[in-house]
């Protein structure tokens, strides 16, 4: 809702006029004769309504235009020595000469006292009045505020508060001498039309630290609890300074920051905006709501924004003693004695000073003083480099390495900063030449110090050494013998475990350290050192004093002089502890793997025979009468693979031909004893006469409570010859394949379930009624099974590949077994039978 238009209860108003539905309310009446009329009891009473409205705006209109009145009169006040009736009638008399309005005349005299961004929200309120404000004011000469006890109806009834609240608030500022009035005029005045209900006030101390100098709205034992923050708690007042930005909180609780007021105004919202001028943070302005706070317009973060500069501006000017601050000012402090500082330091140093432009804005830092030890990367000498700016002196600094940027925040913040590898580029002559530097920076009042030591080639390898020592856990020693004197390096020390103070140990007395088996090999290495003035080597046990036995390499040389006596003897000790250990470790581990294999192979080779005594490769046919029987068996071709897959084809008592093949899940040793129990334990059942179905309901009792956790897929078939029947049954194993006339196709399934998984298990049984030239083939997973393809591809593939013609049932068998496509490597067993073109039957029963 903009100042000068309000709405109400029937409508909107402009101009004090009432207006429903855009139309002032005397043409509507007259319009519309059934509207109630002015004379009207409800006419009158919205007549009323309107006029106590109007008034009301033209109070406050009234109020905010004294309000820049009074602080126009009170800078000339300042400016011209005078009373304050003096400064009045001068501003009157101002405004007639130049032909201005008198408020517009307070605004431009303002503008150019207070320089700051309050000023850009004064200019913006005279905007808002426009050209009828101006008439307005120049209608009424003489007079100092349109309306000003009068109640009339001037324009200025639309100016707009918000920008006058801020002036009121700045002249409140401008008059008080301590922080605690700014925070109490700021909240009365500035943010508590806002919602706001409290503000504290915090100046900025050493090491980026903050000092609680003004509060209002908060409880004075709470102020006392936070009356310091030490750096590194991340509040929002710390997180604004380091952050050199307003930092807007919607909800104190859900962002989980403590701060001044959480006990007062746990739920509620934040913003902590730094104080700042001429590039240098002199505190932080935080406000507090007592509710969650909503994204706010532009023009409040630039209310807020006005705000702290005015608070930077009372910072700057309190005496610091009045808060236990560190005083500020922006004329060029006494350098005299950082600069015997920086001259007694033996780092090259900068000392630096802040450069503003003609705005006061911070623009480059000049080099006040380079102290002796300072060596410019480029070559040049100091006296060119004293006096000149940063940025002009060094302009790499302001690409990519960040350093003036750090200058700057540690300047702004009074954060210390520090990085032992800065990259840097210089320039020498016309080349780029990129460095490192170790950088160290640091304020004081209004200076900057800035340790920067190029690293040069002999630092760079002296650190490069110190690492490369400790990474190899190398300690290096030198013995003079002319003076006695002992140098031992800090891994040395660690070496020993003996502190930094304790005195360096001779050579002579190294076998009192040594373990009592390694004496002898300590006395020939110190002999041929010391004695023969030979370079030696040796390998000991190095006991410390806190009990630990290091296993330690030794190499030492001597250095002599020209008359071939001993001078000195250096040399390095090298902890091969981990090493040995490892060493150890690594055999003990290799005697195991061997022992291991050992038995695996062994174990590999039991199965193998076992399997090879039960089921050798090359098999000799079975004398079946009226019945042509083959069988393959391809053991896997790793030892490890050996597996539990078996066949069977013998002729019963009965007359009938028993066929069979099974797979026990998993290889080794077990499964191979495993399949032997399951075979041999199938045809002693099927000595019994019983059907297949029969005889694998009893062998799934053997498989789960006989045996081992031993679990098997099996096919059991009899084959009646007078009949020409085949009776089949299977414990999930694969289906199998029926070759009649050439074609070749999967026997239905029947149903049952592998043997061992339960201890009670039902199979159900088929029969297969074979013609002449009939082919049937039991095979095991190991002829199919692929891991790159489902099982019903293999099983199309091996259908399609056992209805290639053949001649023989071994050619065709052998046929299945080169065509194989499986990749598992696992064993196959395969169990044919053919009946014969000439086979005849005694009675041909209905396959049921």
């Amino acid at each position: 809702m903009s100042a000068g238009r309000e709405d109400g209860p029937d409508g909107d108003r402009a101009d004090g006029v009432l207006v429903r539905d855009g139309a002032p309310a005397r043409e509507q009446e007259a319009a519309d004769p059934d509207a109630p009329s002015a004379e009207s009891g409800l006419g009158r009473l919205t007549a009323t309504v309107a006029r106590l409205r109007e008034q009301v705006r033209r109070a406050h209109a009234d109020a905010d235009g004294r309000a820049l009145l009074e602080m126009a009169t009170g800078v000339l006040v300042e400016r011209l020595h005078c009373g304050p009736s003096h400064a009045a009638r001068q501003l009157t008399d101002l405004a007639e000469s130049a032909g201005v309005p008198p408020l517009e005349l307070a605004a431009d005299i303002i503008d150019q006292a207070a320089q700051d961004r309050l000023s850009q929200t004064a200019r913006e309120f005279l905007t808002r009045l426009g050209t009828e404000t101006a008439d307005g004011l120049a209608a009424r000469p003489g007079t100092g505020m349109p309306g000003a006890g009068q109640g009339g109806d001037g324009p200025g009834a639309a100016v707009a508060t918000p920008a006058l609240r801020l002036r009121t608030a700045e002249s409140r500022v401008l008059a008080a001498d301590d922080c605690q009035t700014v925070a109490e005029s700021i909240l009365e005045h500035a943010l508590a039309p806002l919602g706001a209900t409290a503000v504290a006030i915090w100046a900025t101390g050493p090491g980026a630290s903050l000092r609680l100098v003004g509060h209002a709205g908060l409880p004075a034992e709470e102020a006392g609890l936070w009356h310091y923050v030490p750096p590194g708690v991340i509040s929002p007042a710390i997180q604004a300074m380091t952050a050199r930005r307003p930092v807007w909180i919607d909800s104190l609780s859900e962002a989980g920051v403590p701060s001044i007021g959480h006990r007062s105004f746990p739920d509620g919202g934040r913003v902590a905006a730094p104080a700042e001028i001429a590039g240098r943070i002199h505190g932080v302005l935080e406000i507090c709501w007592p509710d969650r706070v909503e994204p706010q317009p532009p023009p409040i973060h630039r209310q807020v924004e006005a705000l702290a500069e005015l608070v930077a501006h009372t910072i700057e000017t309190v005496p610091a003693d009045s808060y236990g601050g560190t005083p500020a000012t922006r004329e060029a402090p006494d350098t005299t004695e950082l600069i015997d500082l920086v001259d007694a330091l033996h780092d090259p140093v900068l000392l630096l000073l802040p450069h503003l432009d003609s705005a006061g804005r911070l623009v480059d830092f000049r080099i006040h003083h380079a102290n002796s030890g300072f060596a410019d990367p480029g070559g040049r000498p100091r006296s060119l480099i004293t006096g000149a700016l940063l940025l002009e002196a060094y302009p790499e600094m302001a690409d990519d390495n960040g350093l003036f940027d750090a200058v700057s925040r540690v300047h702004a913040t009074g954060e210390p900063f520090r990085d032992a590898a800065m990259p840097l580029t210089t320039v020498v002559g016309q080349v780029r030449v990129p460095t490192r530097c170790d950088v160290g920076i640091t304020r004081h009042g209004n200076a900057v110090v800035l340790v920067w030591r190029v690293e040069d080639e002999t630092a760079r390898l002296a650190n490069l050494l110190q690492h490369a020592q400790r990474l190899g856990r190398i300690g290096g020693f030198e013995e003079d013998h002319v003076t006695g004197h002992i140098t031992w390096n800090s891994q040395l020390y660690d070496l020993y475990d003996l502190p930094r103070t304790t005195a360096p140990l001779p050579l002579d007395q190294l076998p009192a350290h040594t373990h009592p088996d390694d004496t002898a090999a300590v006395g020939r290495f110190l002999r041929s050192v010391v004695h023969h003035r030979r370079p030696t080597s040796a390998a000991f046990r190095l006991q410390r004093p806190d009990g630990v036995t290091r296993y330690v390499r030794l190499v030492a040389e001597p250095v002599v002089d020209a008359d071939q006596r001993l001078v000195a003897v250096r040399g390095a000790y090298q902890d091969v502890s981990a090493q040995h250990w490892t060493e150890v470790a690594l055999a003990v581990t290799q005697d195991q793997l061997a022992h291991s294999e050992q038995q695996t192979a062994a174990r590999n080779r039991l199965a193998k025979q076992l399997q090879h005594a039960i089921m050798p490769p090359a098999h000799e046919g079975v004398d079946a009468p009226d019945l042509d029987v083959a069988v393959r068996y391809r053991p896997a071709e790793d030892e490890h693979l050996v597996g539990g897959d078996w066949y069977d084809a013998v002729v019963l008592p009965t007359r009938q031909v028993l066929l069979s093949v099974g797979d026990v899940a998993g290889h080794g040793i077990d499964a191979a004893t495993g399949m032997v129990a399951l075979r041999n334990a199938l045809r002693g059942l099927a000595a019994t006469g019983a059907g297949p179905a029969q005889i694998l309901t009893w062998l799934n009792v053997v498989a789960h409570h006989l045996t081992k956790n031993v679990t098997a897929t099996a096919v059991c078939a009899l084959y009646d010859p007078p009949t020409r029947t085949l009776t089949w049954a299977r414990a999930g194993h694969l289906p199998p394949v029926h070759i009649r006339d050439g074609r070749a196709a999967q026997v239905p399934l029947a149903n049952g379930l592998l043997l061992g998984a339960i201890g009670e298990a039902d199979y159900e049984e088929q029969q297969l009624v074979l013609e002449p030239g009939d082919i049937l083939l039991m095979y095991t997973d190991g002829l199919i099974e692929r891991r790159d393809r489902s099982l019903q591809e293999s099983l199309d593939q091996l259908v399609a590949t056992a209805a290639h013609a053949s001649e023989t049932l071994d050619q065709r068998l052998d046929h299945l077994l080169t065509h194989s496509t499986s990749d598992t490597d696992d064993d196959t067993c395969i169990v044919g039978i053919q009946l014969p073109l000439a086979a005849r039957a005694l009675a041909v029963p209905t396959a049921g």
